[in-house]
């Protein structure tokens, strides 16, 4: 519990602050964070003010490349020293702030469209891939040659694919290469291909994703090979490919590989088990986790109109990176919906104090699938990755139904606790977020206060903290309190 909630003591007093050291010499730089083609790019939009965004783990790097970078185009250079929410999602708030004319995202991307014109160029890497031993690994799980697959890789690993393919396809007839969704590559396309899970899919006429296997070449020589870890990026492959496709993964160095049915089938429970927490909640906290992504506003609005129709109360909380300690202090919140990218909602903790989120903590595609009837059940339609799937013009939108609809009425029974569910009690959509719309109490004196559910948990509390009393104590004189810090304040023996 305590490492959960809280650092050690003495931590903060024993941790010594320093500048990270270089990770590529500097003979190396320009070849490893491609700084030519970020060059080209910089002047190409005649950017005098360019924000660089790095992972934690490439900051080392990042005075080294700032600086060759202003030498080489004569901008100023700022570095975001942290983003707001995630490494994966372009920081549009910190660019903002920082007045930059475009951006340059080091390191994996999630390449999530976004809401602003902001000019962004992406430098994924190119990590090595053994590609005989990965062309061997694909002909033993794929032994049909006239079998359907597509080509699938981590984002670091996508430049080895089409020479993959061109190993594969003396052999096989129909291999379909992805390529990550940059917004500049959407430009190249004679015919607008096919765009999911943040990659362009270039199908033929005629065919649909739903027809195709997948081998995935991307993971760590150090994940455990038993399956319980996964990296964001595979599980939403996992969740929102056709179940009765083949899926198979691949490491790049080694060209260790194996099918992934079981882990998908486990994460597909997993995802029901959430499904029926979000059912039996009453109170929901939305998490405002992008708001520089495109639709982000209309995705939160649409899921507080959701919860409101399915008779249940919502929070809509901006707390940056949830964390465990963060989210402790709404402790009356029964399950939070992290409104985010892909990577960042599926890359979660197991619930349960020990083990991280005391609350769980679900995807906007989840909470329709829980409070949306007319979504039908879980598993028999395409698990939606990116809320932007789940609004009006998107070809999966599910309209709420209204509320003298019978699917509001249809009997329900918890999985979980095994009781009855009383009838959703839905509530017009377009109910005003103000006064108008919330729950009111009278009060003795006939005084009108707003009913939260905030207020209800306090109200059946024992503790209630420090309460006021006034009117009931003895003034006094006020006194010198205690001095130092909570771990050693000087009254105490031995500080």
């Amino acid at each position: 519990m305590e490492d959960t909630f809280s650092s050690p003591a003495g931590a903060a007093l024993q941790r010594e602050a320093g500048v990270p050291e270089p990770l590529t010499p500097l003979t190396e730089l320009g070849s490893t964070y491609e700084l030519g083609r970020v060059q080209a790019f910089i002047l190409e939009h005649e950017a005098k003010r360019v924000a660089l965004q790095f992972p934690d783990e490439l900051l080392g790097d990042s005075v080294a490349v700032a600086r060759t970078l202003e030498e080489m185009t004569g901008a100023k250079i700022f570095v975001l020293g942290d983003t707001a929410y995630g490494s994966c999602c372009v920081d549009v708030l910190g660019a903002e702030q920082a007045e930059a004319d475009a951006l340059v995202h080091f390191g994996p991307a999630c390449l999530s469209p976004l809401s602003g014109p902001l000019p962004v160029i992406h430098v994924l890497g190119q990590r090595p891939v053994a590609l005989e031993r990965c062309a061997e690994a694909f002909r033993a799980l794929h032994p049909d040659p006239a079998e359907p697959v597509v080509l699938l890789s981590e984002p670091s690993c996508a430049h080895a694919l089409e020479a993959l393919a061109v190993l594969l396809r003396a052999q096989y007839e129909d291999i379909v290469v992805s390529y990550p969704a940059l917004p500049a590559a959407a430009l190249g396309w004679e015919h607008p291909p096919l765009e999911r899970f943040g990659r362009f899919f270039p199908l033929g006429p005629g065919r649909q994703l739903e027809d195709y296997g997948a081998f995935y070449v991307g993971g760590s020589e150090n994940a455990d090979s038993g399956g319980s870890e996964v990296t964001p990026d595979l599980l939403q492959l996992l969740l929102g490919w056709a179940p009765s496709r083949p899926f198979s993964s691949c490491l790049p160095d080694s060209g260790r590989a194996q099918a992934e049915g079981p882990r998908a089938v486990r994460a597909r429970a997993r995802s029901h088990y959430l499904v029926e927490r979000a059912r039996d909640a009453q109170v929901v906290g939305l998490l405002a986790g992008a708001p520089g992504g495109a639709g982000h506003r209309e995705a939160l609005a649409h899921l507080r109109k959701l919860v409101q129709a399915a008779g249940k109360r919502a929070y809509v909380l901006s707390l940056g990176r949830p964390s465990p300690a963060k989210l402790a202090n709404f402790p009356e919140v029964d399950v939070f919906v992290l409104l985010a990218c892909p990577w960042r909602t599926l890359d979660r903790p197991q619930s349960g104090a020990s083990r991280g989120l005391f609350r769980p903590m679900l995807t906007p595609y989840e909470l329709e699938a829980a409070c949306n009837p007319a979504r039908g059940l879980l598993g028999l339609g395409s698990y939606l990755t990116h809320y932007s799937d789940l609004l009006p013009g998107s070809p999966f939108h599910v309209p709420v139904p209204p509320p003298e609809s019978e699917l509001w009425d249809a009997p329900d029974v918890s999985l979980i606790t095994g009781e009855l569910r009383p009838p959703q009690a839905s509530a017009p959509a377009h109910a005003p977020d103000g006064l108008e719309a919330s729950a009111l109490s009278q009060r003795p004196r006939f005084e009108l206060a707003e009913s939260s559910p905030a207020a209800s948990f306090l109200a059946s509390r024992t503790w209630r903290g420090l309460e006021p009393q006034l009117g009931q104590t003895a003034p006094m004189q006020a006194v010198a309190g205690r001095r130092g810090v909570p771990i050693a304040y000087e009254d105490e023996p031995g500080s």
